[in-house]
Order: C-alpha cells, then sequence, then structure tokens
C-alpha cells in the first residue's frame, strides 16, 4: 500500500503546532476511530485551541487524512527507495523485495518513541473498512506503491499472474499489519519460547512466509513450452 506520487510531493512543511496536533490526532483516532474522535479531545491531547485544528486542516475529516498522509508518505518513501537500491545494486530477489515492502512499516508500528503503535491500529482500521472515508484514503496514499510492487513481483517470480500478485500483494499487506504493534500474542501462544521483540527474527520470519506462497502461486500456472 502507498500513497500518491504526486501528493507527497505536495506535502508542506509542518510547523510545532502542527505536528503537535498531528501526533494528538493519532492517538484519538486510534483509541476512538473516526465517529467516535472529537476535535475537542484532540484539541485537549495536544494542549492547543480548538480552533487551531480548524485553521490548519479546516475539518475532522481534512485531519484524519493528513494522520494518515504523513505516515504513508514516510513509509512509502522509504519502500521506493529500497527498491531504487535493490535495481541499481542487483540485489533484487523476491525476498529482497518483500523486506523493502514489510520492513518500513513493521518498523514504524513498533516505533514506541515515534508513535507507531498508534498508527498500526489507525491503519488497521482503515485497510480493514468498508465504508467510503477508508477505501479513499488507502486508495489515495497506498495504491501508488502497491501497484509499483504488484509489477515487481511479477517481474521477480516465474510464473506469477498479474492476479495472482494483486493477491499475493494483499495478504503480504495483511501479514506486514498484524505485525505492526507487539501484541505480545505469539509469546502465550509459544508459551514464552517466542519473543515478540526481535524486529530481525520478526521480518526474516514474515519474508520467509509470504516468499513461499508466492513461489507456489507461480509453480501452479503451466510455464509457456513445458
Amino acid at each position: 500500500m502507498v500513497s500518491d506520487p504526486a501528493r507527497n510531493d505536495l506535502r508542506p512543511e509542518r510547523g510545532e503546532a502542527q505536528e503537535a496536533i498531528l501526533n494528538a490526532a493519532e492517538l484519538v483516532f486510534a483509541e476512538n476511530g473516526f465517529h467516535g474522535a472529537t476535535t475537542r479531545a484532540i484539541a485537549e491531547r495536544a494542549q492547543a485551541n480548538a480552533a487551531l485544528i480548524h485553521y490548519y486542516f479546516g475539518s475532522k475529516e481534512a485531519l484524519y487524512e493528513a494522520v494518515i498522509a504523513r505516515r504513508s508518505g514516510a513509509i512509502n518513501d522509504e519502500r521506493r527507495a529500497r527498491v531504487a537500491d535493490l535495481h541499481a545494486t542487483g540485489r533484487m530477489t523476491l525476498e529482497t523485495l518483500l523486506d523493502a515492502l514489510l520492513r518500513p512499516t513493521i518498523t514504524m508500528g513498533r516505533d514506541a518513541s515515534g508513535g507507531g503503535a498508534a498508527y498500526a491500529r489507525l491503519l488497521g482500521h482503515a485497510a480493514a473498512g468498508t465504508d467510503e472515508r477508508s477505501h479513499r484514503v488507502t486508495s489515495s496514499y497506498y495504491d501508488a506503491i502497491a501497484r509499483l510492487f504488484i509489477a515487481e513481483l511479477g517481474a521477480v517470480v516465474p510464473g506469477l499472474s498479474r492476479n495472482d500478485a494483486v493477491r499475493g500483494y494483499m495478504n503480504a499487506i495483511s501479514i506486514g499489519i498484524s505485525l505492526m504493534a507487539p501484541t505480545g500474542r505469539v509469546n502465550d501462544l509459544s508459551d514464552g519460547e517466542i519473543a515478540d521483540d526481535d524486529l530481525e527474527e520478526i521480518i526474516t520470519g514474515a519474508v520467509r512466509f509470504i516468499a513461499a506462497g508466492l513461489r507456489a502461486l507461480g509453480d501452479s500456472h503451466p510455464r509457456q513450452g513445458a
């Protein structure tokens, strides 16, 4: 998933007041959902005048989209840079491509100091949402990067059809979002044998699992001339 490059290029520089409002909004939206969040609660969390929200963002709807745009822009800028580096250095494989897709998302989600856990909850709600708002923001800020990775998957996995690349991408993203927040669930189910804080093990395991599924999809189609 990714933000539209044209929208990313127009992201304005923000001052401390705007950042404080965005940080507060991210937390309040994550805790209460869009409908349960109020601009008053966001202003109180940001220790700002509620009028500033209207001044800087115009509406609660626009503020919600700005929260998504900020994080998606950072994630997708890093994804594009990683893909470009893989091509430039000749290190493009299915595993390195999947790492480039998942690592920026999972790393941000697990950055407690940067508010990643709140964005993980917010993104999970938006990605799974069936309402017009959820569809609009995920489409606006993630479709362009999604199409990039779908094309790259098709190029790197022999026999993978575009439809299977789309399905594989969606499955990969679902796994990535589920791993953004350290819930402790894996620790519970493994009776303490598996830690939920080893970032490299988490990413490596997810890459290995998704890569096997994508290769199986590619192998399910008969090759030309075989």
